[in-house]
């Protein structure tokens, strides 16, 4: 089973890190945590590696939605948007929300899945749309 939601553009790193932010925040979402993989292992083990950023995003009603139906869903929780250098293109990924349903078995997910799912999907494919 597919777990991921993906898109592939052209451009730079730095823009298209910079339209997924806007893109998310156009549905709702916030950029809680920003984890730059490239630098961290390059610091920790002297690796290097090709662009690699991954952030968590937050829909605020959504996360509370969640929450309310299962605490131990924050363990899903932000989503995680990977932006990442793919050879002469740049992957932009997020997590399918609908993990949620399928990990947790429970039906009260599948509303906040659906949702942040077509939030997801509208951020992802206005990057298409834009040449990110």
């Amino acid at each position: 089973m597919p777990y991921d939601r993906t898109v592939r553009v052209t451009g730079g790193f730095d823009e298209t890190v910079t339209a997924v932010r806007d893109a998310l925040a156009a549905q709702g979402f916030g950029v809680l945590t920003e984890i730059d993989v490239r630098a961290t292992l390059k610091a920790k083990l002297d690796h290097d590696m090709e662009d690699y950023l991954i952030l968590g995003a937050c829909n605020p009603p959504l996360a509370h939605q969640a929450l309310e139906a299962d605490r131990s869903v924050g363990l899903l929780l932000p989503c995680n948007v990977v932006v990442r250098a793919d050879g002469d293109q740049i992957a932009v990924q997020a997590l399918d929300p609908g993990t949620m349903v399928t990990l947790t078995g429970l039906d009260a997910m599948t509303p906040v899945a659906q949702e942040a799912t077509r939030r997801l999907d509208a951020a992802l494919a206005s990057l298409t749309h834009t040449g990110a």
